[in-house]
């Protein structure tokens, strides 16, 4: 029997290098396609010597073609953290509309299961708490933030489109904060931040007061989640992250604790329409998927943190 194939975009990313090594080890052949934009060769280093993995420099917003059979294809393209999306709001939104647009031609076309990654900001600033996924969210469609969250959107909408249309097999996964090894550090969100500002002896920064709140997946966990997902037959869209809320501040203060207790917490001002709350119900993916996270915030820190001290070296 011929190995299955998955078509991975983003694989160079940080998600899509790990959903690239959950598919290698399981005997699948696997095509990472990236622009590196934000993802890095260095993520993918590892599998490039692999007879199973092959990498394509590729910008999914322009038409390509792959030849022969795709059985899988996962749409993790984006640039994800507030500083990569603010700093490319035009490719944010390209790989939204028209390189979602693409994958799904090319899924229709090789009758290949189809899975998009959404994201928790679609949401925007919720007015509901925890977030389910039949709350259609509280967003500023112009915002500094709506490059991200619309294109998001938009995505979500074609992929429906799609399955009503062509009866597709497509599947959406709400993805809510994860973190872990891999992720840029400079990349502005609060994991890598506050590595970096420990790993270089600098005061941990708090924007606002520190009350608004996040939930923290650990990689692996997420892998695992999504996986389960794309081989169910269920469509979604499913929130996946882990439910245990935190604010800010206590998550500073935790680092703190565990790595410099002499660390100082300076604060800035809050960034435009930066939500107050995210925690995601995970009833659905509890109940259909048998899926939790079983990482717990310490343990994950503690692997991420040792991830990026030994890359420094």
């Amino acid at each position: 029997m011929s190995k299955k194939v998955v078509l991975i975009s983003g694989g160079a990313g940080f998600l899509g290098s790990h959903l690239c090594d959950w598919f290698i080890a399981r005997g699948f052949k696997v095509i990472a396609v990236d622009n590196l934009l934000t993802g890095s060769l260095r993520n993918i280093a590892h599998l490039r010597k692999n007879k199973n993995f092959n990498f394509l420099k590729r910008d999914v917003s322009r038409p390509f073609k792959i030849s022969g059979n795709v059985d899988y294809i996962l749409h993790f393209a984006s640039p994800a953290s507030p500083v990569d999306y603010m700093n490319h709001p035009i490719a944010t939104m390209l790989v939204g509309s028209y390189g979602t647009h693409h994958l799904l031609e090319m899924a229709r076309a090789k009758k290949a299961v189809f899975l998009m990654a959404s994201t928790s900001e679609i949401y925007g600033d919720p007015l509901v708490h925890p977030q389910k996924e039949g709350y259609w969210g509280n967003v500023n469609s112009i915002g500094p933030r709506s490059i991200y969250d619309e294109a998001k959107r938009y995505a979500e909408a074609a992929t429906f489109a799609y399955k009503r249309v062509y009866k597709m097999d497509t599947k959406v996964v709400r993805i809510f904060n994860t973190y872990g090894p891999r992720m840029q550090i400079k990349d502005g969100r609060v994991v890598p931040n506050f590595i970096d500002q420990i790993l270089n002896d600098q005061p941990l920064t708090v924007y606002g007061d520190g009350t608004q709140t996040r939930s923290f997946c650990y990689v692996d966990d997420l892998v695992e989640g999504i996986t389960k997902l794309l081989l169910s037959k269920m469509t979604g869209p499913v929130n996946m992250g882990n439910p245990k809320e935190f604010t800010i501040l206590q998550f500073a203060e935790l680092i703190r604790k565990k790595y410099n207790p002499k660390a100082k917490i300076v604060y800035h001002p809050l960034p435009v329409d930066d939500p107050q709350q995210r925690k995601p119900d995970i009833t659905l993916a509890r109940k259909k998927l048998g899926w939790e996270p079983k990482v717990n915030l310490e343990d994950g820190i503690g692997r991420t943190m040792d991830w990026f001290a030994h890359t420094r070296r």
